[in-house]
């Protein structure tokens, strides 16, 4: 008889071939296939801990904002391997290229002001509605109080070589493809970049721990990249493309068995993962608290050549939230952008993870802590970091069901 986890497979498959077409439509969720939860992944599960996502997000802390071009980010960056490798993702790799600052030019088409600048539109093709406040990126180091944290972020980013790293868990029948699973590790604001994008960071660190675990095995590959050069449009996931993308599949030496880039079956991204407070109230001020409507955005393009299969990619992501998720619900949206997400969306089904929809709210202010001096972990609770281990709650379970993920006995 065939095994659960095949057919667990079997019937996500099905999912998604019935999902539909989103082109200049909203996204409307398939009916739900596949009801029974896997114990072997409810197991798997069980294993993210809160306690242990917070720690992995403080010890991000430690190096400041990690702003690309400094030797805090590089720092960081050998920091990320060795614990990745301390988790048994021992394959660790990086990517080594060159980043040289563009010329500044305004973007916005208003000054600056908030992130889409096209009026009552932002990027990614969401309306604003409700309240909204100023966006931006503090560049004032004066700002900072903390002179410690001040003194830590003094160092100026400087043009030159930059590196990311990434591991990899081999697949046992069709290591040839693979899902990419990302967060971006550098920030900036002068404060200690705990949400952007230390929670997606910490996020993929954590999945990368428990996929490495040496009884979790799974049928097809999965990538977990950390990338950097994010916050200077998404360069270090631009150089990984340019890179990696033709090696996709190539097995080498011939015979081997071995894949050095597998097949990019798809590319699920995390970034920003933590505060969901809701919209500014009037007065400009925030809820201190989680509103109780809080979910985890997953979010596609509209308008890019996989929309289809990146919107199949993201109700099963959905689906997966409502079955191993404990606390937070999912929504699909079709507004994806301004990640590390978004190179990736017309070569494969690309989605990203967030606390709320990026062009639209974001944009408009609903996280004040976003670029800020305020992103310190200090400044989140556990109500916060709950809803980050949830989006890991969610891309795990559906990450673990996509590649046949198993317990050995």
């Amino acid at each position: 008889m065939p095994r659960k986890s095949h057919i667990a497979v079997a019937l996500l498959l099905a999912t998604l071939a019935a999902a539909p077409s989103v082109r200049g439509q909203a996204a409307e969720r398939p009916a739900q296939l596949d009801t029974l939860r896997s114990p072997e992944i409810q197991a798997m599960v069980a294993r993210l801990d809160i306690e242990k996502y917070k720690a992995t997000v403080k010890g991000l802390t430690q190096f400041g904002d990690r702003r690309q071009g400094t030797a805090r980010n590089r720092a960081a960056v050998d920091w990320i391997e060795a614990q990745l490798k301390s988790y048994g993702c021992t394959n660790t790799e990086r990517v080594v290229y060159t980043y040289t600052t563009p010329p500044r030019r305004d973007t916005t088409g208003r000054g600056g002001r908030g992130a889409g600048g096209r009026g009552d539109w932002a990027q990614g093709g969401a309306r604003y509605r409700g309240m909204r406040t100023r966006t931006g990126v503090n560049t004032d180091s004066l700002k900072q109080t903390d002179p410690k944290l001040r003194a830590l972020n003094a160092e100026p980013a400087t043009d030159g070589e930059r590196q990311e790293v990434f591991c990899t868990k081999v697949g046992t029948t069709h290591p040839e493809e693979m899902y990419i699973i990302g967060g971006h590790m550098d920030g900036h604001g002068w404060g200690e970049a705990a949400n952007d994008d230390g929670s997606g960071t910490a996020l993929v660190m954590e999945l990368a721990r428990i996929f490495s675990s040496p009884d979790v095995q799974t049928e097809r590959s999965i990538r977990f990249a950390l990338w950097n050069n994010e916050e200077t449009g998404t360069n270090g996931a631009r150089a990984y493309i340019a890179q990696r993308q033709a090696l996709q599949g190539k097995e080498n030496p011939p015979g081997s068995g071995k894949y050095p880039e597998p097949k990019w079956l798809g590319m699920i991204q995390h970034d920003i993962m933590l505060f969901d407070h809701g919209m500014p109230r009037p007065d400009g001020t925030m809820s201190p608290d989680q509103r109780p409507e809080a979910d985890v955005n997953i979010e596609f393009a509209m308008t890019s050549k996989f929309s289809d299969g990146a919107q199949k990619l993201a109700w099963a992501v959905a689906t997966a939230n409502d079955k191993y998720a404990t606390d937070y619900p999912a929504q699909v949206g079709q507004h994806m952008t301004n990640t590390d997400s978004g190179p990736f969306q017309d070569l494969v089904p690309a989605i990203s993870l967030r606390e709320d929809e990026r062009g639209r709210d974001i944009g408009a202010g609903w996280d004040p802590q976003w670029h800020q001096v305020t992103d310190l972990f200090a400044t989140y609770n556990d109500k916060d970091f709950r809803l980050g281990l949830n989006a890991a709650q969610t891309t795990l379970s559906a990450v673990a069901t996509l590649t046949g993920a198993t317990l050995k006995k």
